[in-house]
């Protein structure tokens, strides 16, 4: 708005700026914006002692899952109670992702363990519906996650992982990064070819979110 008034200086520093200025969207911080600006209609309807109730049971379920003695029956279960708490709540899954739980997140999603592997995606999809967790993720390693899960995963793990793609491709900076990925693009297409009903729409539509920066 500021630009398209005819501006052409910073509106913080009242530095000038280029001709043609290129721009991009800052999602994580329209998102931080809206998160402090806007109470959802669930959050404010709920009664408060249950929210505490929440933040507290989520505290002990991200404490079992990080720590290295925890059994692999306690992090699943862990695991799919952060999934159930994390799919509403935005204010659980900022809390999830502060505190180093997307590493044991991503340790499971190597683990070998198809159970294991598929809660922890669906605890990583949950996580991404923030904006600003897009990047971060990636920053933390999951597409070499997604990749290998989409070459030898199960079926469900595939399309969940495909599904996880989708989610991060709406930040631009991620289309560039996972199309530059070695074999992302390419096990989504193998995807599509020989997976079932499910794996092969999510591929689908993954690729299509991907395709949409020129690059790709």
């Amino acid at each position: 708005q500021w630009i398209d008034s005819g501006n052409r200086t910073c509106p913080i520093t009242k530095l000038p700026l280029s001709e043609n200025p290129s721009l991009i969207p800052n999602h994580a911080l329209r998102s931080l914006v809206s998160n402090f600006a806007h109470v959802t209609p669930e959050e404010s309807s709920r009664p408060r002692t249950q929210q505490e109730h929440s933040q507290s049971q989520s505290q002990a379920l991200i404490s079992t899952l990080i720590s290295r003695s925890s059994s692999n029956a306690s992090k699943l279960e862990s695991l799919s109670r952060l999934v159930r708490l994390t799919k509403r709540d935005s204010s659980i899954r900022r809390k999830v992702t502060e505190s180093g739980a997307v590493r044991a997140a991503l340790d499971c999603v190597d683990s070998g363990n198809q159970v294991l592997q598929e809660k922890s995606l669906s605890l990583l999809l949950n996580l991404s519906l923030e904006d600003d967790n897009k990047v971060g993720l990636v920053a933390d390693g999951v597409i070499r996650r997604i990749v290998a899960v989409l070459r030898v995963g199960s079926p469900d793990c595939k399309a969940i992982a495909a599904t996880l793609l989708t989610s991060l491709a709406v930040v631009e900076v991620n289309k560039a990064t996972i199309g530059s990925y070695p074999d992302a693009i390419s096990a989504l297409v193998y995807l599509l070819r020989v997976g079932n009903d499910r794996e092969r729409k999510e591929s689908a539509t993954a690729l299509y979110a991907l395709c949409s920066f020129m690059d790709n």
